[in-house]
């Protein structure tokens, strides 16, 4: 098989880890007799460096073409620290989504046996965990109006979303859901907002096309609470842009290493996978990144591109090296901490 993958490598540390995965990536092509066409392109900061924009058109063009896109991180402390720059880096991620209509960003929460002992929750509590949360992506807050008024010193955002892009996220969560345990739980803040209320109507409208999946209603501070308290009593979990935003990470530590969790954005065009973290500017260069979880964003990649062999033959690869304490320093706890680059070259050594 012939695959057109971009590759998006980004700020910080994502050159590092993405460099990983492609090795990862091209032992599975060996291994299957497939092609990857890898195509990279500039996003974030590196791009704003090269040509002023954080997304530019030329990106975009190689996104739509491709059959995929693999992306590592953006983000710059030089931005952070400069509340008055115009252009940003993030600004090219929220571009990116937009104009490739990556509405759903699927984010699974497990653990590793070999790890259990990491997690900062104690193992009886998130023994058994498999969840997924689907969070909305491309509305609410983080797109809606927004301005100051009163010479500076009242600011606004404002959260708007449509039944349209309810149900579109809905729909995946009930077929995920009912590729699962079905159970689907929809998060939301109905008591007190009126976006939250059209979400519950929305997907309570929805359910009896799926009369197999139990729906429950919470909300999201009920749900940030039971995350550290019993996470395995989730499945599949539906919620809008900051909400999502916020519950994924709170997840993310679930496992003991925010390295590990690999994500996916579905999309009306092409799809986009990257690793939950951020680009950990204090790392870039020095060869200590994690690169776990961008391994693992590649596997998801293969798997919805129903290729689910060779999914299941990285997922075993990172479990091996897990086992076998092949893993970066932010794992090694007092044992040998590996470079980014030889557990890169252990995972293709091993597939």
């Amino acid at each position: 098989m012939k695959l057109n993958i971009a590759l998006l490598a980004g700020d910080g540390i994502g050159p590092e880890v993405i460099d990983q995965a492609v090795k990862v990536c091209n032992a599975v092509a060996t291994k299957f007799d497939h092609t990857i066409n890898w195509t990279p392109a500039l996003t974030g900061a590196a791009a704003i460096d090269a040509v002023g924009e954080p997304y530019p058109d030329e990106t975009h063009a190689i996104c739509e073409a491709a059959d995929a896109v693999l992306f590592g991180a953006i983000g710059h402390p030089r931005f952070d620290n400069d509340p008055s720059a115009k252009v940003r880096p993030e600004q090219g991620l929220l571009k990116m989504r937009q104009k490739l209509g990556l509405f759903a960003n699927v984010r699974p929460t497990f653990t590793f046996p070999s790890l259990i002992d990491k997690s900062p929750l104690k193992q009886e509590r998130i023994e058994g965990t498999d969840l997924i949360f689907l969070r909305e992506l491309t509305g609410g807050i983080y797109f809606g109006k927004r301005g100051r008024e009163d010479n500076g010193n009242t600011a606004y955002d404002t959260c708007t979303y449509t039944r349209a892009e309810v149900q579109r996220l809905a729909k995946k969560g009930f077929e995920m859901a009912m590729k699962r345990s079905k159970k689907l739980c929809c998060v939301d803040k109905a008591n007190v907002l009126e976006s939250s209320r059209l979400w519950r109507e929305t997907v309570q409208a929805m359910e009896s096309d799926y009369p197999e999946v139990k729906v429950s209603y919470e909300f999201v501070d009920a749900v940030a609470m039971r995350l550290v308290q019993w996470p395995n009593s989730y499945d599949v979990l539906i919620t809008e842009n900051l909400f999502g935003d916020i519950l994924t990470d709170e997840a993310s530590v679930i496992s003991g290493s925010m390295g590990l969790m690999p994500s996916a954005s579905l999309g009306t065009k092409t799809s986009l996978y990257e690793p939950i973290h951020g680009s950990y500017p204090q790392a870039a260069g020095k060869d200590i990144a994690n690169p776990l979880a961008t391994v693992l964003s590649a596997a998801m990649l293969f798997e919805d591109l129903d290729l689910k062999e060779e999914a299941e033959v990285i997922r075993s690869a990172v479990n091996t090296s897990l086992a076998k304490g092949i893993v970066t320093e932010d794992l090694a706890d007092g044992g040998k901490a590996y470079k980014t680059s030889e557990v890169g070259d252990w995972l293709a050594a091993c597939i």
